[in-house]
């Protein structure tokens, strides 16, 4: 196999590189929820694990906030409806093709074994379930490197570019966008636009050019799950987007 010809400090090399984007895309997911928990205070961590994948030069700059301010403009910029959240309020033209797209994105989750259903609820189109899942795919592939497994590192990249492409990387343009015109943004336009850098620097790395969508025209999905589904992917602390395979 390819993996067995390459030394072993470029496949642990490979294996890191993996690893530290998953690290990324998990914090990223856990900050654009309604924050329980304080990920300003992780932000200071971000640094070393960027400087060691050198993927973007922009870091995130932010002091630690109380968790209460946090909540409160969280609550500011999203609404209760948080439209600016969902990929398919993001210029398709019609409901029909919103949902194609949320049947596309649970094609991706089923196809690497994750189920439906968790402790935290939302829709497939949710930022955080998206960028979960990119950590799930990231963290795969480590784990596929660390052993030697060249097969797993194909399919785990392939899937990650193919995500981006048609998903996660069209709509990270005009979501930052978006917010930027919150007057109250604070630190979720900067958690935005460093995101927007991370999701399209990663996508530049695997060589593709995902098509723009537009933030024109954003509007609420009627969302009706499949009554056989009880809920949609997690998107929190548990287990990344689903349980898989009905393990823990």
């Amino acid at each position: 196999m390819i993996m067995d010809r390459q030394p072993r400090t470029e496949r642990s090399g490979t294996a890191e590189s993996a690893f530290r984007r998953a690290q990324v895309y998990a914090f990223l997911s856990n900050a654009f929820l309604y924050p329980e928990d304080n990920w300003t205070e992780e932000v200071p961590l971000l640094p070393a694990i960027l400087d060691e994948l050198s993927l973007v030069r922009d870091r995130l700059e932010l002091e630690v906030a109380p968790l209460a301010d946090l909540q409160a403009e969280y609550r500011s910029v999203f609404g209760a409806v948080g439209s600016l959240c969902y990929e398919t309020e993001y210029g398709l033209p019609h409901e029909f093709r919103q949902s194609q797209e949320l049947a596309d994105l649970n094609g991706f989750y089923r196809a690497f074994g994750f189920e439906l259903g968790g402790p935290v609820r939302e829709r497939p189109d949710h930022l955080a379930v998206e960028l979960e899942f990119m950590h799930a795919l990231a963290l795969k592939e480590a784990y596929a490197a660390s052993a030697g497994e060249a097969d797993g590192m194909e399919i785990c990249s392939d899937a990650q570019a193919k995500f981006l492409r048609d998903h996660l990387g069209r709509w990270m343009g005009p979501f930052a966008r978006s917010l930027a015109l919150n007057p109250g943004g604070g630190a979720y336009v900067s958690l935005a636009r460093f995101a927007k850098t991370f999701v399209e620097a990663d996508a530049a790395r695997l060589g593709v050019s995902p098509e723009r969508l537009q933030a024109e025209g954003i509007r609420s999905t009627p969302y009706d799950p499949d009554p056989s589904c009880a809920g949609c992917p997690v998107a929190g602390t548990d287990p990344i987007v689903a349980r898989q395979d009905g393990r823990s």
